[in-house]
């Protein structure tokens, strides 16, 4: 019986001869294996989310070296001058000046579309009563902005900018 218990530990310690730490860490593994497992893969992957969003901000900022943006760089150093904000990265500058970009180009997109949706409302009964000929074509083509559309449009993003109520 004593050969037997000592036959089993043989193979694991001939196995395991050339690293005797590994049979310590192999049951501590074994036994919290469930547990830790699953957490070590997931803070490799939140790092290495981490480390792609690093690289894709980084490819980004590099892209903005080329990047010359509608609003120009005087007219946005004015406006950050004006608030305070003091910065001499100029691919922040940019950066920020095509956020501004994009909030003015998505406000005249929702204006437009309010006054497609303006024109269509009432431009059917009206555009019927109208004669047929060459300057018609382009007035279905043509869309208006008004200050209504434009108000409308800032509406949505939480900006007041409808005229006050005139009192005589």
């Amino acid at each position: 019986m004593s050969a037997t218990p000592q036959h089993t530990p043989a193979p694991a310690s001939t196995s395991n001869a050339a690293t005797p730490q590994e049979p310590q860490q192999v049951p501590t593994t074994a036994v919290a294996g469930p547990s830790t497992a699953p957490a070590q893969p997931q803070q490799t992957r939140q790092e290495a989310e981490e480390a792609r969003k690093d690289r894709t901000l980084a490819e980004f900022l590099l892209m903005l070296d080329d990047y010359e943006p509608l609003i120009p760089s005087e007219v946005t150093d004015y406006y950050l001058q004006r608030v305070g904000f003091e910065c001499e990265d100029v691919r922040l500058k940019r950066l920020l000046s095509l956020a501004a970009q994009k909030f003015v180009s998505d406000i005249a997109a929702d204006a437009y579309q309010h006054a497609r949706i303006r024109t269509n409302a009432t431009g059917g009964r009206a555009r019927a009563n109208q004669p047929m000929g060459p300057g018609s074509i382009k007035d279905k083509t043509r869309t208006t902005l008004t200050m209504d559309d434009l108000s409308a449009a800032l509406g949505e993003y939480g900006i007041n900018a409808r005229k006050p109520d005139f009192y005589l």
